[in-house]
């Protein structure tokens, strides 16, 4: 990208507007700046506290709002990098100076990690929304996409080379690909390819010492930690490298909603026995809510099926006739389209919504939120079911999503890559409450509702110990202080990445032996 004269002045220049005896953070990381940066950087890198478009420009992919609230410590300044070279400067300097550091690409995390911080100020947001390119080749069956692209962007350039093409990832569109496959990175593929994760050839990142690293130059330790251990950790992400997958022309797409008084729970028993083990090419998640009942003040519980076949209505009849004939799946359900228009499908947008929206990267959901995960081994029990139901209603906007298991998930071994919830795992639970005015109460009230919800449902998964996906973000599991102890980050490590947690520790005190890059449950160093 070219800047013109006008665009772009001499930091010096900036920094004389600042005064020569007080030096604020943001002065002292500009002139670091322009010592280290290979690149010229625009003005509108930079976006301080002061400027009027702070807010907007911090809220603009923000999803929680709770972390977004007036006495939630903010960045001193917003740094947008617009080449790889700036994110490399930026790490130097915030190493040199020091200050410390969050790394934002789309926003997501549930715990507002990527733009708030709850253990040290002050700290700078390096936001990468503008290193967003996608480079699809066909012929390599591979894509590689910088960090601050979205899944959606993802998919729709994919798709504009290929419609026999498509990349295992997530259902939301506009999520950030760095920050998403740092978790793991599941969607409506998961069962026939596994994880986002699973499907990375290479990467790009920026390290401690501030070195653009690829996969040869970080070695597969590093390669290994960055695929699923976690965003934040070891380094900034600048680029992924990913494998395409095929996809048949034509999928089929449904959803059929059950409620209570339909036999819900009979239902969603069966398909707790029958999900992991359905063809390979059929994704059926259960997505339940409360919802209104034709009788006026009334509500009830509404179980979901949506799910995406890689094959045509005729074929996915066959299958459903087999293995969940219980759920009546009639042709008049199913939708044959296009792969890149069932993402627009599961993602919940208006059916005659172009693809083009997908570029946009714009999220349907921002509100107050608190979100919990599990993984379950044996089907919950109807009676179990109806008590959770009685919880459910008690709740104003409850969200539970049943995510299935089983296919290439049970084929991976846990330990490929840091994810370790693959065989025996018949499905995973997202709990989500939200809420929409952000008053204390209001969160107290909701927050203690879904601390109950999880402590109830702990009869009904493994404990030892129970687990929980990464990219669900949940600071009840345990936060870390600033220097952080093995011991106590083993509580939720061993959560997120069970026998796994050991040897992301042992990477990070390799390649990050002073902690530089932390956060909240950023994997510790061993301290000797």
């Amino acid at each position: 990208m070219a800047f013109s004269s006008t665009m772009i002045l001499p930091l010096l220049v900036l920094l004389s507007a600042f005064s020569a005896t007080s030096k604020s953070v943001q002065e002292n990381f500009m002139q670091c700046l322009d010592a280290n940066s290979e690149h010229p950087i625009p003005i509108s890198a930079f976006c301080s506290q002061t400027n009027s478009s702070f807010t907007s420009v911090l809220n603009s992919t923000a999803q929680n709002l709770r972390y977004l609230m007036p006495l939630v410590p903010k960045p001193e300044f917003i740094f947008i990098p617009v080449y790889e070279s700036h994110v490399k400067s930026a790490v130097i300097c915030a190493k040199k100076l020091p200050i410390h550091l969050r790394l934002r690409s789309g926003g997501h995390d549930y715990e507002g990690l990527s733009y708030a911080s709850e253990i040290e100020t002050p700290f700078i947001l390096l936001d990468l929304i503008q290193l967003r390119s996608i480079n699809v080749d066909i012929d390599d069956n591979s894509a590689w996409v910088q960090a601050g692209a979205t899944v959606g962007e993802v998919y729709y350039r994919i798709s504009e080379k290929s419609k026999t093409h498509g990349f295992p990832a997530g259902l939301c569109s506009s999520l950030g690909i760095g920050g998403h496959i740092t978790g793991g990175a599941y969607g409506s593929m998961m069962r026939k390819y596994g994880l986002g994760a699973d499907n990375v050839l290479d990467a790009r990142i920026v390290d401690v010492n501030g070195e653009i690293l690829d996969r040869a130059a970080m070695g597969e330790d590093l390669f290994w930690a960055i695929r699923g251990g976690g965003g934040a950790s070891f380094g900034v992400i600048l680029a992924w490298k990913i494998k395409l997958v095929a996809v048949p022309e034509t999928v089929t797409v449904f959803t059929v909603p059950k409620t209570l008084e339909q036999g819900a729970t009979k239902i969603l028993y069966r398909w707790q026995q029958v999900a992991d083990k359905l063809d390979d090419d059929l994704f059926i998640r259960v997505v339940i809510q409360v919802t209104k009942t034709s009788q006026k003040g009334k509500r009830t519980v509404t179980t979901a099926y949506n799910a995406l076949y890689l094959g045509d209505a005729e074929r996915l009849l066959q299958v459903m006739d087999q293995s969940f004939p219980e759920l009546g799946l009639a042709r008049k359900d199913c939708i044959e389209t296009s792969w890149i228009k069932s993402v627009l499908y599961i993602a919940g947008f208006p059916s005659e919504t172009p693809p083009e929206v997908l570029l946009e990267g714009k999220s349907l959901f921002k509100n107050y939120f608190k979100a919990k995960s599990d993984f379950v081994q044996q089907p919950i029990p109807e009676t179990a079911l109806e008590r959770l139901w009685e919880m459910l209603l008690e709740e104003e906007s409850p969200l539970m999503i049943w995510n299935p298991y089983g296919g290439m998930m049970a084929n991976i071994s846990d330990s490929a890559i840091p994810f370790p919830h693959r065989k025996g795992n018949l499905f995973k639970i997202q709990y989500v409450t939200s809420w929409y005015e952000g008053s204390k109460d209001a969160t107290r009230k909701h927050m203690d509702w879904i601390k109950g919800l999880y402590d109830y449902m702990s009869a009904y998964v493994p404990t030892s110990p129970r687990g929980a996906y990464v990219n669900y973000r949940d600071l009840d599991l345990g936060m870390n202080h600033k220097n952080a102890s093995y011991t106590e980050a083993s509580v939720w490590g061993s959560m997120y990445f069970k026998g796994n947690f050991r040897r992301l520790v042992k990477i990070k005190s390799k390649v990050d032996p002073g902690n530089f890059f932390r956060h909240e449950q950023s994997i510790p160093v061993v301290l000797e």
